[in-house]
């Protein structure tokens, strides 16, 4: 369920974002038992290409990222600011320091790669150029994540539309189109890209990706949504409502879809 502040108002803007970034601790369980894993083609692309073991990650939430790197063989550190995200994580085993990224101390430590798994968005981009680069040592890669997945046309409209008719004056857009999220987090790694490459400090960038396929029932849609950022704009009333409508929506499909994620990454590599 992609989502876009749309408010031209910079500090409303900010207001938001942080509002949204708060919002996942308290659906902690929830958020790991529902959010993804990556792609393994991933994971081995991340391996091979960093020269090392060690790796902080970025926002590591409740750790599902870094156990993946972990159980690959890799020394992970997590970095989240979250404290119930925090304590998720550490009860599956990942250590985790309590920070911002942008605020985090590496105290003098140097890391072969700093990835970010669908967290890189909250991060104030040139901070976080900046602190990749005093984190990563020379030839350690920078790897950023997002998944983007689909639903039926009927499924995202009614999304939408519940959504809207709920909360009628909301800042977000909700419900986009494949092509729509595609073209809109394809553009995110580019823009990712380049900030990192014009910082001087990073060079040779790739764009990675896997496709893959995940079948949800209506009951498991309706658990995954209310891991979503906009419902940190809702009332628990609302969101019972809101939930209630798409699970209809599915239940309408026969109960169940398909849906097909596309996990873009974009890598680069730190002079």
């Amino acid at each position: 369920m992609p989502t876009l502040a749309e408010d031209p108002d910079e500090t409303a803007h900010q207001e938001l974002r942080a509002k949204l970034a708060a919002s996942f601790g308290a659906e902690a369980a929830r958020y790991d038992r529902t959010r993804p894993p990556y792609p393994e083609s991933l994971i081995e692309r991340i391996v091979a290409a960093s020269p090392g073991p060690r790796v902080a990650e970025v926002g590591c939430g409740t750790g599902t990222l870094s156990r993946q790197l972990r159980d690959a063989g890799l020394e992970v550190l997590g970095v989240e600011h979250d404290e119930q995200m925090a304590a998720f994580a550490r009860a599956s085993g990942v250590p985790v320091e309590l920070s911002k990224f942008e605020d985090w101390d590496p105290a003098g430590r140097v890391f072969d790669a700093v990835v970010a798994g669908q967290s890189w968005h909250w991060v104030d981009p040139d901070a976080g150029v900046r602190q990749a680069a005093r984190a990563l040592r020379p030839g350690g890669v920078f790897v950023a994540l997002w998944h983007v997945f689909s639903t039926p046309d009927s499924i995202s409209e009614a999304l939408a539309h519940t959504y809207h008719r709920i909360a009628p004056d909301t800042p977000l857009r909700v419900g986009y189109s494949r092509e729509d999220s595609l073209a809109f987090y394809r553009a995110g790694c580019e823009r990712t890209a380049a900030l990192f490459a014009d910082s001087g400090e990073f060079s040779g960038p790739q764009q990675w990706s896997a496709s893959w396929d995940h079948t949800y029932t209506s009951a498991e849609y309706a658990d995954l949504i209310q891991t979503m950022g906009p419902m940190a704009l809702l009332t628990s009333d609302q969101i019972a409502e809101f939930v209630a409508g798409v699970t209809a929506a599915v239940d309408a499909e026969g109960g169940s879809f398909t849906s097909n994620y596309e996990t873009l990454a974009v890598a680069i590599t730190r002079n």
